[in-house]
């Protein structure tokens, strides 16, 4: 018995309990599992893994967007109408003559235009974000519809790339997609030179690293994952293979995870979630962190619009319609608590998968809208409501686990204003 616990402390890291920060993971792999079986194998057909990876890039890249403006202790319902009114206002530049690849450069400036709008509100004026928001909502709804006189606008094949678009085809004929083969390649580098960093930086600091066997097994087990997942996307249909908006919702993923976890700023977001008086004092400019927060949202929110308008190959009046409640839900699924303070990138990212998969599972089973929407509310609820409860009870929570491969370890940063107020305003960020 002490044997297995050793092998889940070193395959884990940390200590025995460590080995829950996966439990997410596992939840989604065991939904996989299960709808894999009820539809006799059709959810990890390639071009089912494929379609999921559109339908939902635009909701992944919100997650992103909301989870830090959530971790910050504040509430966005206005980026589906933002996604929409930067949709419309896109679609008819180029419509008008405007090359598509400055549509989108006009698209992200927009953004930051009504994202600068929305901070100022909240960061300087004080306003709570949920009124400000809840005004940009109604707000840029009603320009979606002004602006495009409640008509579908077409967008030009070049601009359909970013969303319906996928990884080009060269090289010799290997049945698969060889750019997704070259860029799963990548992944299992990147995944074994951050293990060997990870040692390295271990045995830099004192501290000895797991046996060289678990480091195997552990990479065994993820590249064994990239390898399958590589395999399906490049084996798709003819003309399609790993989305271009999966890649960009990738890069988006790694940026931000870098920037929430390795830097001063991102770490200000949560000490201001965690404790925003406690920040102040220690010298975090509070108003900085809401306005960034406010406008990084909008920025990512226009980008969501424009890549499924893309998609979609039109920007319509209905676009955006309910995004803000799936950000929200992926958010808090992945382990983001209401509160603030506390929250993962990763986490949102897989908590959007769970849902995405959960939808996609149950409309392969024929199950009906309506009835979706109650399943995935009903889900909702009792995810959150069950992690709230074990939390109350001291036992192992699922939302708290989440945040743990992330807890920071590394003594206080040097630009930080003052020891003592660095280390009391890291502490939400634990979990």
């Amino acid at each position: 018995m002490s044997r297995f616990k050793d092998l889940q402390k070193n395959l884990f890291g940390g200590t025995t309990s460590n080995a829950r920060q996966f439990s997410m993971i596992f939840t989604l792999v065991a939904i996989v599992v299960l709808f894999q079986w009820l539809t006799d194998g059709l959810t990890l057909q390639p071009g089912n893994l494929i379609a999921l990876t559109q339908q939902y890039a635009y909701i992944s890249v919100l997650s992103i967007g909301m989870l830090m403006v959530i971790v910050a202790g504040h509430i966005d319902l206005s980026v589906g109408s933002i996604a929409a009114f930067v949709g419309i206002i896109v679609a008819k530049a180029i419509k008008a003559g405007l090359p598509w690849e400055l549509g989108i450069v006009l698209g992200l400036v927009v953004g930051a235009v009504i994202g600068a709008w929305q901070g100022f509100w909240v960061a300087y004026i004080g306003v709570p974000a949920f009124i400000v928001t809840l005004a940009g909502m109604l707000l840029f709804r009603g320009g979606n519809q002004f602006i495009g006189s409640a008509e579908t606008i077409q967008v030009p094949e070049g601009f359909k790339q970013i969303g319906a678009g996928y990884l080009p085809e060269w090289g010799p004929n290997t049945n698969y997609n060889n750019s997704t083969l070259l860029l799963g390649l990548v992944a299992c580098l990147a995944i074994v030179w951050r293990e060997l960093r990870s040692r390295k930086t271990r045995r830099e600091m004192g501290t000895e690293p797991a046996p060289m066997w678990i480091s195997i097994l552990r990479l065994a087990i993820m590249i064994g994952v990239i390898v399958y997942a590589t395999l399906l996307y490049g084996s798709g249909r003819p003309g399609t293979s790993f989305p271009i908006s999966g890649c960009i919702l990738a890069g988006l993923v790694i940026a931000y995870s870098f920037y929430t976890r390795n830097t001063a700023g991102g770490r200000h977001i949560y000490a201001v979630g965690g404790n925003a008086r406690a920040a102040e004092l220690s010298g975090v400019k509070l108003r900085q962190v809401n306005f960034f927060v406010m406008m990084n949202m909008s920025i990512l929110a226009a980008l969501a619009g424009m890549i499924f308008v893309a998609r979609s190959g039109a920007s319509g009046p209905q676009d955006g319609n309910g995004w803000e409640l799936d950000a929200i839900a992926a958010v808090f699924v992945g382990g983001a608590a209401v509160s603030g303070g506390i929250g993962t990138v990763m986490g949102s990212i897989v908590g959007g998968l769970v849902m995405a998969v959960l939808n996609n599972g149950l409309l392969l089973l024929g199950v009906a809208t309506d009835r979706v929407q109650i399943i995935k509310g009903l889900f909702l609820l009792a995810a959150v409501a069950l992690d709230v409860y074990n939390k109350s009870q001291g036992r192992f929570s699922i939302i708290g686990s989440i945040t743990k491969p992330f807890r920071r370890q590394e003594p206080t940063p040097p630009d930080a204003p003052n020891q003592a107020g660095q280390e009391s305003i890291k502490t939400p960020v634990a979990g």
